[in-house]
């Protein structure tokens, strides 16, 4: 397990962009054989908004990479963290790492994203994609992606987690997102089967839905524990899912312009 956790934190930033790379480059080929929806659209021209947002996404996350470091080596040196509290075997403390940096960096900011204005104005745009695919998992506004890395500080912070089981989180979600995002055609049966422990393909669409109560639902991103244990988990047909959001114009969903300023644009409805 030392050189399992070893490997992870040996990862260059060129290996992690080849790993968004490659995971992204799968699922745009899965979901292009076995589509859960046939869109009507060009798929380029669809994907260059949200890859637009995946370079600003790519800045932010290396520049708190710096902090992140640093804040590590502090919280080492001084023990500070849940983990360093407790003995526990090295399997133990990954798994507990990763489930708690799912809970506050994932689902604690992403039900806070929905549930709090001005946060959701930024997240908007996540949900404004009318035309939901791979490339959707790298739609964030960089607004929205700053506080999902505050947030992902604050998990560390509270649970004391080393780089390593950090750096194994950050790839597991990058699998799980592309995962949950693509336009697949999950097996049914199978689908609901995993979705009992970890977020699916099918299950995630649910809220990418244009309107509540479906949008305030499955905020996870690895593990959907925990929004049944929020109860805020929902299982229904997929093929009755609308994408986008009613308060925005459709039309505007590719125009990046537009993107960028929705969270300032005061005309906005937030029902909050």
């Amino acid at each position: 397990m030392t050189d399992f956790i070893g490997f992870f934190e040996g990862l260059g930033n060129e290996q992690k962009l080849a790993w968004v790379i490659i995971c992204l480059s799968i699922f745009w080929l899965l979901e292009g054989a076995f589509p859960l929806v046939q869109h009507q659209y060009q798929k380029w021209k669809h994907a260059k908004v949200n890859l637009i947002l995946l370079t600003t996404t790519i800045i932010i996350n290396a520049l708190f990479g710096l902090v992140l470091a640093g804040v590590m080596v502090w919280a080492a040196n001084n023990s500070i963290g849940l983990l360093y509290m407790v003995e526990l075997p090295l399997w133990v403390e990954v798994l507990l790492g990763v489930m708690l940096l799912d809970l506050i960096a994932q689902y604690l900011v992403h039900f806070l994203l929905h549930k709090v204005s001005f946060m959701w104005k930024f997240h908007m745009v996540h949900h404004s994609d009318t035309k939901v695919d791979v490339t959707t998992g790298t739609r964030h506004h960089p607004g929205d992606y700053v506080f999902r890395e505050i947030f992902a500080l604050l998990a560390i912070l509270i649970g004391g987690i080393p780089f390593g089981v950090y750096a194994l989180y950050r790839i597991i979600t990058v699998i799980m997102t592309y995962w949950t995002h693509s336009n697949l055609n999950m097996p049914p049966a199978m689908d609901r089967l995993i979705s009992f422990v970890f977020v699916t393909p099918n299950m995630h669409k649910f809220h990418h839905h244009f309107e509540r109560p479906w949008t305030d639902t499955n905020y996870g991103n690895i593990f959907s524990i925990w929004d049944r244990l929020f109860q805020t988990f929902v299982y229904d047909d997929p093929h009755k899912i609308k994408y986008g959001l009613d308060v925005l114009d459709d039309r505007t969903a590719n125009d990046i312009g537009y993107q960028l300023k929705v969270p300032f644009d005061k005309s906005i409805k937030t029902d909050y």
